[in-house]
């Protein structure tokens, strides 16, 4: 059987990049890492949407390997200033035809 985990010893161990409340957030992040090359994970979501009334004191974690931890830093940071945001006029996705 396949291993599809992301772990890798070489890397080291997952340690916490950030915490959020919203899955929503730690998504958006770990998609950022994952297109940059840095294996992440997101942890405590499914909590989080299973008790509901509980959501406000579980926060959503995002993972990375030890040794990818000052690369996913600068990636955090860039996300931070925008630098993943998509522009506001999406007129230049529009067929042209």
């Amino acid at each position: 059987m396949p291993d599809n985990s992301p772990y890798d010893p070489d890397e080291g161990d997952w340690q916490t990049l950030e915490s959020f409340f919203s899955p929503t957030e730690a998504y958006l992040l770990q998609g950022c890492l994952q297109a940059s090359g840095i294996p992440a994970m997101v942890t405590d979501d499914q909590t989080v949407q299973t008790h509901t009334l509980l959501a406000s004191a579980i926060q959503v974690r995002v993972l990375v390997p030890e040794r990818r931890l000052a690369q996913a830093e600068a990636v955090r940071q860039a996300w931070r200033r925008g630098d993943f945001a998509l522009p506001d006029d999406d007129t230049q996705y529009l067929d042209p035809r």
